[in-house]
């Protein structure tokens, strides 16, 4: 197990619209100045590919659209110990962040996870591109885990 730096993995489905924050996310972020130890990666739709990802780093920030209770556009930060700790996300996924990070921790990862999870209308019309509301979402949860980032740099 290697311990790296910080991995930001996002995952979603940029071809059903909101579905695809996660990676609108980890897009914008690409953009802006990182601290040296952290790495972005759009994770697409997911899949056990990601697992060799997971396992080299030495923190994990997931961001992922979620269908739960909270109102559109909500940007929820959560520390997720165990499958029920996670909102329920959308099943345009290969598979689900639940069911990834399960078989990454059956496997021993042990990295602190972290998930900012953006609320979504799970019933909006497939397109390409996100709405307003998700477009201020992306942009309200690039600022928070730039902070978070800036922040553990600096304790380090």
């Amino acid at each position: 197990m290697n311990n790296g730096g910080t991995l930001v993995l996002g995952i979603g489905n940029i071809l059903m619209g909101d579905e695809g924050v996660g990676v609108a996310v980890v897009k914008a972020l690409e953009k802006r100045p990182l601290p040296a130890d952290v790495t972005c990666l759009d994770g697409g739709t997911g899949g056990f590919t990601l697992l060799g990802a997971l396992e080299d780093a030495g923190r994990i920030l997931l961001v992922d659209a979620a269908a739960d209770d909270q109102p559109i556009g909500t940007v929820t930060r959560l520390e997720p110990r165990f499958a029920r700790d996670y909102p329920p996300t959308l099943t345009a996924h290969d598979i689900g962040v639940k069911d990834l990070l399960d078989v990454f921790y059956l496997r021993g990862g042990e990295p602190e996870v972290v998930l900012y999870a953006i609320t979504i209308d799970p019933h909006q019309s497939l397109s390409v591109g996100l709405s307003p509301v998700a477009e201020r979402a992306v942009a309200e949860a690039v600022e928070r885990i730039m902070a978070e980032l800036v922040a553990v740099a600096v304790t380090l």
